[in-house]
């Protein structure tokens, strides 16, 4: 069951605890408009059924929206009853809805609704405010443009940040991350992994700080330290690594030698641009091998392997999305650079291009549940994350990858905030 979070919101309605959303008088016109319903600021479709206006009350598709919501739902054909469940904050909820009946059942105790659901479509149309006042969903109705907004509540998830050289001063961030992926080491140009290039490096000790003592310390904390690999094919090293068999054999095993050596738990690949000239069937094979390679080696010492890939919806064909998911402990989407050259910093990335990007990969056959969606903190603002995060929330996925925690100084605690009214960090208990 997905958990909600600790964080409920305060419903934006008007009346009592299950009255739903008025929507008072309107000229002709505005009646004509279709209800359109946005979650997390993300428009919202509908198979079958669409959101309705009856008696001045709000109805809309029970399904879809509680699926999106993290709702775990069953439907009884017989008793044409729905039974609702999930967790809010550290209670479970359950609550038992029948087509047509304005009497409901919230753990065992008799409430009386504003409106009774009914059917449509073979669709169950429920009043809107179900989802406030019982699951903590924010919800809000502007009548001129007969717009629902929905904003969902703060859900428990796996949070990765990436830390990279100039994350030092961000290090007390790490707490708050089930896993960090420690960006210093890379394949240089001539195919060799490397721990001293000039972008990514072994980072210098500070007084009795070093690299190995801050693995250490999140390790203790009980935060998977990863070590991240980069190497990009601009110049074709990545290919030539790969195509290489004593170039490949080698950086497997320094990498297996060095993850074990200073303590992490995890490898996370992050080997980007490939597919963009050359045959993305042959370079797809390429990683594909090399991924199965370094995964049979870090297996036996207990270490995790995760990697990182650029969108389905990108330049970037040499990726073959569902066998890696196979070989990893997840994936992590690089859901982002969607703009052309020249976009202002600070421009939030496109939502429907990252929700595509999801919706391609569980297409594709990436369970969603080894599905990180990575998110470019220097793309998006406090007032943008929430879009993304909600994205995460919607599909089910395992959870968000922030890159990076560096970049969490440019908004300070505004961004911060924001990020911990839309997610949480995963608990201990799941």
């Amino acid at each position: 069951m997905k958990a909600w979070g600790k964080w409920a919101a305060t419903a934006l309605l008007a009346g009592g605890a299950w009255s739903a959303v008025p929507t008072g008088p309107a000229d002709a016109a505005t009646a004509a408009k279709p209800v359109t319903v946005l979650l997390d600021d993300i428009l919202m479709s509908f198979d079958g059924a669409v959101p309705e206006i009856k008696n001045d009350y709000t109805f809309v598709p029970f399904r879809s929206i509680a699926e999106a919501l993290g709702i775990e739902i069953q439907w009884d054909a017989k008793t044409r009853t729905i039974t609702a469940t999930a967790d809010v904050g550290a209670d479970t909820k359950t609550v038992v809805l029948a087509v047509g009946k304005k009497m409901a059942s919230v753990n065992g105790v008799a409430v009386e609704l504003g409106a009774a659901p009914y059917l449509s479509n073979d669709r169950t149309l429920i009043p809107l405010s179900f989802f406030s006042t019982q699951f903590g969903a924010n919800v809000g109705w502007d009548k001129t443009t007969r717009t629902v907004s929905i904003v969902s509540p703060a859900r428990e998830m796996h949070l990765r940040g990436f830390y990279a050289i100039s994350s030092f001063a961000e290090q007390d961030r790490i707490a708050g991350m089930n896993s960090v992926a420690f960006g210093w080491i890379r394949v240089d140009a001539n195919g060799e992994l490397t721990t001293s290039g000039k972008d990514f490096y072994w980072p210098q000790a500070a007084g009795d700080v070093t690299p190995e003592t801050i693995v250490k310390d999140a390790s203790a904390q009980g935060i998977d330290p990863y070590l991240m690999v980069y190497s990009s094919d601009g110049s074709g090293e990545l290919t030539k690594m790969l195509s290489d068999e004593t170039l490949r054999n080698r950086s497997i095993e320094n990498i297996v030698s060095l993850a074990q050596q200073k303590g992490f738990s995890g490898v996370m690949l992050d080997y980007e641009g490939l597919g963009l000239k050359l045959d993305p069937t042959g370079q797809q094979k390429l990683l594909n091998d090399y991924v199965r390679q370094l995964g049979d080696k870090l297996k036996p010492a207990g270490i995790k392997l995760s990697v990182a890939v650029p969108p389905p919806n990108s330049s970037y064909k040499g990726y073959d999305y569902a066998t890696l998911a196979g070989l990893v402990e997840d994936l992590t989407v690089m859901a982002y650079e969607y703009h052309p050259a020249g976009t202002p910093d600070h421009t939030p990335q496109p939502n429907d291009k990252v929700q595509a990007a999801i919706e391609a990969l569980l297409k594709a056959g990436v369970p969603k549940e080894k599905l990180l969606l990575g998110i470019d903190l220097w793309s998006e603002t406090p007032q943008s994350i929430d879009d993304k995060l909600g994205l995460a929330k919607r599909y089910g996925l395992k959870g968000a990858a922030l890159w990076r925690i560096g970049l969490y100084f440019y908004y300070g605690q505004e961004m911060t905030d924001a990020i911990q009214r839309s997610v949480v960090k995963l608990s201990d208990s799941h």
